[in-house]
C-alpha cells in the first residue's frame, strides 16, 4: 500500500469517527433535553411544570414544522407552510388545554374519547381550509401535491407530538399506582437507550447494513444493541417503579414493552432518514449547530409515543 493510500485510509477513518461522535451527540443531547424537562416536573410537584411541559412541546412542535416544511421545500414539493405551521399550533395548544385541565369551562373534563374527537376537529377543520385556500391559489400546484404535503407535517410532527402530552396527562384509576411524570420518563429512557445501544454496539462491532440505500450507517449489529439496552432498561425501571410509579407494570410486560420500543425507534430513526434523503439534507435542521435539528432529535420519540399509549390504555389498564 503506498503512503498515498494509507494517508487516505487514515482520512476516511477520522471522518468516519468525526460522524460516530456526531451522532452519540445527537442521541446525548435529546436525552439530556427530554430528561431534564421530565426530572423538573417531578421536583416537588412544581405548579409551573404543567406549563413547562407544554411550553417545551409546543417549542418542539413549531420547530419541528418548520423543520419539515423546510425539507419539502428543499425536495421542490409545493406546501402551505404557514396554514399547516397554524393548524399544527392549534392542534397542539389546544390539546393541551384540554388535556391539563386548565381549559375546562370551555371544553369539558379531560377524557381519551374527548381528546381524538378533539383532534379530529381540528385537522377536518384544517382540511378544509387547506382545500378552501388552495381554490384561491393560482397558479398553483395540483391540490393533491399542496394540501397532502401540508397535512403530512401537521400528522407528523404535531399530531404525533400530541401523544406526549396524552401520556403524560394519563388519567390513571386513583388506587393505581401511577405517577404519569414517571411513566414520561420510562417512555423517554426506554427509547432513548434504544438509540444510544444501536450506536454503541453498531459502532463497536457492526459490520452488516440493515438498508445501506436509506441509512448506510446502520447495522444488525447495531439493531441488536437497540433491543438488549431498551430491554435492560425498560426492566431495571419496572422492577424499581413498577408497582409504586408504573401502575403496577411488571417484569413480564417490560421485557415485552423494551423490544416494542427499541424496534420502534429504528424504525422512526429510518423514517426521518428517508425524509431527508428524499430533500437532499444531512439534517433535517440546524437547531442545535454541528448536531442536528429537533426531528433528528425526536425521530425516535414520534413513532413510539403513540405505541406506549395504546400500551397504557388496552394493555395495562384495559378495564
Amino acid at each position: 500500500m503506498s503512503f498515498n493510500d494509507k494517508l487516505d485510509e487514515l482520512l476516511d477513518e477520522l471522518i468516519e469517527t468525526d460522524l460516530w461522535t456526531l451522532v452519540f451527540l445527537r442521541r446525548f443531547a435529546s436525552t439530556v433535553i427530554l430528561l431534564g424537562v421530565v426530572f423538573y416536573s417531578l421536583l416537588g410537584g412544581s405548579p409551573y411544570a404543567v406549563y413547562l411541559v407544554g411550553g417545551v412541546i409546543m417549542l418542539l412542535n413549531v420547530v419541528g414544522l418548520l423543520e419539515f416544511y423546510g425539507m419539502v421545500d428543499e425536495n421542490g414539493l409545493p406546501r402551505f407552510k404557514w396554514l399547516g405551521l397554524a393548524g399544527g399550533v392549534t392542534l397542539v395548544g389546544t390539546l393541551f388545554l384540554y388535556l391539563s385541565g386548565l381549559a375546562k369551562r370551555q371544553l369539558g373534563d379531560p377524557t381519551p374519547g374527548g381528546a381524538a374527537e378533539l383532534e379530529l376537529g381540528i385537522l377536518a377543520v384544517l382540511l378544509l381550509a387547506l382545500l378552501v385556500r388552495r381554490v384561491f391559489a393560482h397558479p398553483a400546484p395540483p391540490s393533491f401535491a399542496m394540501v397532502g404535503h401540508t397535512i403530512l407535517g401537521v400528522l407528523y410532527v404535531s399530531w404525533l407530538l400530541g401523544f406526549l402530552l396524552k401520556i403524560y396527562f394519563f388519567a390513571a384509576p386513583a388506587d393505581a399506582g401511577f405517577d404519569a411524570g414517571y411513566c414520561l420518563l420510562f417512555f423517554i429512557l426506554a427509547t432513548k437507550c434504544s438509540d444510544i445501544g444501536a450506536f454503541l454496539l453498531g459502532s463497536m462491532i457492526g459490520r452488516h447494513k440493515m438498508i445501506p440505500s436509506v441509512s448506510p450507517a446502520k447495522t444488525w449489529e447495531g439493531f441488536v444493541g437497540a433491543i438488549l439496552l431498551s430491554t435492560t432498561a425498560a426492566l431495571v425501571m419496572a422492577h424499581y417503579w413498577g408497582a409504586a410509579k408504573l401502575g403496577g407494570m411488571t417484569l413480564g410486560h417490560a421485557a415485552a414493552l423494551g423490544p416494542l420500543l427499541a424496534v420502534g425507534a429504528v424504525l422512526g430513526d429510518l423514517v426521518e432518514s428517508v425524509f431527508k434523503r428524499d430533500s437532499g439534507v444531512k439534517d433535517s435542521g440546524s437547531f442545535f449547530p454541528g448536531i442536528g435539528g429537533i426531528l433528528d432529535l425526536l425521530d425516535s420519540l414520534l413513532f413510539n409515543a403513540p405505541l406506549m399509549f395504546l400500551y397504557l390504555r388496552l394493555v395495562l389498564f384495559n378495564d
